[in-house]
């Protein structure tokens, strides 16, 4: 497969669409893969000029090992864990050393990830989440985050009540009681980002169940510099620990999270969890995107 990457100040940047197996889907994410030499003000300088929700940065380790220090940043910000950066580095890995385990020392902990071909080449990466944990939002987390959405407590699922789940980061899970209110998002930018910031959430994570099986999803990032994620990792890993927390996940199982559909980017997330296990493990597919379309997820895009 060829190399796609670009070079700034002599760091090399890979850019790669996660979770889809078409350059249309999915969610951008920058890969670099030699970052020793920069600091986080650097790291984040790079981030900012990719102009993805988020960068991953390979900041040391051991190749004959296959295990990686890494480090994740937004255009505006560190954040401890990237589902869709992981993904796309993984893949990115996959295609230069072949397939198989690596294992990510992240600052949200360590990440075991394999990765397997299939017959086309095609390279499909599972992670394996830190330990979930999920519990039931404040009155005042929900109902400050609902003014911001523009929602009303009437337009969410009295099934699936707010939580704040976490899978590497804190995510704030609101479920939509309609396909239709999860389609129609505009929401206050600045004034949801003051209480994500407040709350320290990576993201919020609205869903809406179509089926036990089957979920889709919206992920507003704007702590991030970005107005909406069309494919967010941690996310999935987060709900995974919120459904077992709920008692809804009575076996193992392999559950479809749609998300991206909305803003013309969709993706699919697989997320396998088991009662027995506070992990969740993720997977998806990704693509490297050729220099000539490269181009940021900015807010409003």
């Amino acid at each position: 497969m060829a190399d796609r990457s670009e070079s700034t100040d002599k760091t090399e940047i890979l850019r790669y669409a996660a979770f889809t197996d078409d350059l249309a889907g999915g969610n951008p994410a920058g890969v670099v893969l030699d970052a020793s030499g920069l600091d986080g003000t650097a790291m984040r300088a790079v981030a900012a000029d990719v102009g993805y929700s988020e960068t991953v940065f390979v900041t040391g380790g051991d190749a004959a090992t296959r295990r990686f220090r890494v480090r994740y940043f937004s255009p505006l910000a560190e954040v401890a864990f990237c589902g869709h950066a992981t993904v796309a580095l993984a893949v990115a890995l996959a295609e230069r050393t072949g397939p198989g385990e690596i294992v990510l020392d992240t600052p949200a902990g360590e990440v075991p990830v394999s990765t397997a071909a299939d017959d086309a080449g095609a390279v499909r990466a599972t992670l394996t989440s830190v330990p979930t944990r999920s519990r039931p939002a404040l009155a005042s987390e929900s109902d400050a985050a609902l003014r911001a959405l523009g929602w009303a407590p009437d337009d969410l699922d009295p099934a699936l009540p707010p939580h704040v789940a976490f899978g590497g980061a804190d995510h704030l899970v609101l479920a939509a009681a309609s396909r239709a209110r999860l389609a129609d998002l505009d929401y206050d930018f600045d004034g949801l980002a003051e209480v994500m910031r407040r709350h320290g959430w990576t993201t919020v994570d609205l869903v809406w169940r179509e089926s036990a099986e089957r979920f889709h999803a919206r992920n507003p990032f704007p702590v991030g510099g970005v107005v909406e994620d069309p494919a967010t990792g941690a996310a999935a890993a987060a709900f995974g620990g919120y459904l077992r927390e709920l008692g809804l996940v009575t076996r193992r199982g392999t559950i479809t999270i749609r998300q991206g559909e909305d803003m013309g980017r969709p993706s699919d997330l697989l997320i396998d969890v088991s009662p027995g296990d506070p992990r969740t493990r993720v997977t998806g597919q990704a693509v490297p995107i050729p220099s000539a379309t490269s181009g940021g997820s900015k807010p409003g895009m």
